[in-house]
């Protein structure tokens, strides 16, 4: 006589033991906290000199331009060159960018009082190309550390530790800033991404999955992006965080509510920044144990809508603990989304397009982060600080809401069914 089996039991942990992979998490975790720590340097310096939030806007738009002009021959060179040795590179480039922040503020203060904020818009620009062609090659090279069965458990560890990373990053460059120094606070984040260089090193090479032909950049080029826009799913949960992000984003103009609305300088604004980095890591451990992949497509929809309500719900908040309250929901309902997208990436994705698709995937969602600051800066000289962000997240709604009738295959997506098909393959 048979008897049933119990179901196998979820580990939270499976991914973690694997060694390459824990390198992998500290070398992200520094290089986040590196530049999560930098940006918001960056931006309350640049906003100190300036008194414009126009001026926060185009931070993002100087590292947008090369990023995206970029990314797409990044993903080619993912897919045909040691992805290793190209992560080293592109970090190696980020630690010369702020090491010339550094020399810069701490040498030559001169020339930021002749030429203005000119000089650091300059050194972000030169980081958006590295960066260009760091996305894709991270995002292919932990697949190769990790078995597909563990996707969807690298990607929620993976999101909680890069969240992290954001929450202390802010706070920290906030801290620094305010009670050190700028000087101090940019030598910290040298220190973050030199140990971003060891962590990585100590991984090994991996190879890369042989091409069954021989391509030119063009058609590699218009073989990912045929191979994205033809994939109903993917394209949906792209499409879906990139306008999120693009219209929903209040993060470039937290300077401004900091200094105008809230009234808490420099280390509120560093606890501004992390909460919402803040709410993903509680949702990104909640979903450790409880993966949000059986219900994907209603879970993906329904943390967009949950982060565009707090948005507009933060742009009417006067009170520094409601803000910080909203703005750590945005990251409970925006980390839902990440994770799931994220996923679905990995699930979906040959292995041989890797590179490809997760720079395809950059100029959706990273991009969007980037062009959302400008968006922003633009919005708020436009219509008005508090107006612009209740118009960013009542689009991010409707956007929720047009894709869930539009994409019924990414509305009624199943992760778990998914993956059992694939593993009985």
């Amino acid at each position: 006589m048979a008897f049933p089996t119990e179901p196998k039991k979820h580990d939270a942990y499976a991914v973690m033991r694997i060694s390459e992979f824990r390198r992998f998490l500290l070398a992200r975790f520094f290089l986040t906290l590196g530049v999560q720590m930098q940006s918001v340097v960056v931006g309350w310096q640049v906003y100190e000199i300036t008194k414009d939030a126009f001026s926060l806007g185009l931070i993002g738009l100087s590292e947008a331009i090369p990023f995206l002009s970029i990314a797409l021959i990044g993903g080619h060179y993912a897919d045909i060159y040691n992805r290793k040795k190209i992560i080293l590179t592109c970090v190696s480039l980020y630690l010369l960018g702020a090491t010339s922040l550094l020399v810069l503020n701490y040498n030559f203060s001169a020339i930021l009082t002749s030429f203005g904020i000119l000089p650091i818009y300059i050194i972000i620009f030169m980081t958006g190309f590295s960066r260009g062609f760091l996305f894709p090659a991270t995002s292919a090279f932990m697949a190769q550390i990790v078995p597909r069965e563990l996707y969807g458990n690298s990607s929620t560890w993976n999101s909680t530790i890069w969240h992290i990373a954001a929450v202390s990053g802010p706070a920290i460059g906030g801290l620094i800033y305010g009670f050190a120094g700028i000087n101090i606070a940019y030598s910290t984040v040298v220190c973050c991404v030199i140990l971003s260089i060891l962590f990585f090193s100590g991984i090994k090479r991996k190879p890369i999955i042989p091409k069954d032909k021989i391509e030119t950049i063009g058609q590699s080029l218009k073989t990912g992006l045929k191979f994205v826009f033809k994939n109903q799913i993917i394209l949906g949960a792209l499409s879906l965080d990139m306008f999120a992000v693009l219209f929903g984003g209040a993060v470039a103009m937290l300077p401004v509510f900091a200094a105008e609305v809230l009234k808490v300088g420099p280390e509120g604004l560093g606890f501004l920044r992390a909460a919402p980095a803040s709410g993903a890591i509680i949702m990104a451990l909640i979903l450790a144990y409880y993966p949000p992949l059986k219900k994907a497509g209603r879970n993906l929809m329904i943390g967009v809508t949950g982060f565009g309500l707090c948005i507009v719900l933060f742009a009417l908040s006067d009170y520094f603990y409601l803000s910080l309250f909203l703005l750590f929901m945005t990251g409970v309902f925006d980390n839902i989304s990440v994770i799931i997208r994220a996923t679905i990436i990995q699930l979906l994705t040959p292995d041989n397009m890797r590179g490809r698709v997760s720079a395809v995937n950059s100029l959706f969602v990273g991009s969007s982060n980037e062009i959302g600051s400008f968006e922003s800066g633009l919005a708020a000289k436009l219509l008005g600080l508090i107006p612009s962000v209740i118009f960013g997240g009542s689009m991010t709604l409707l956007i929720a809401s047009f894709t869930a009738i539009k994409a019924p295959k990414l509305r009624n997506l199943n992760l778990v069914k998914y993956l059992k098909i694939r593993e009985a393959e």
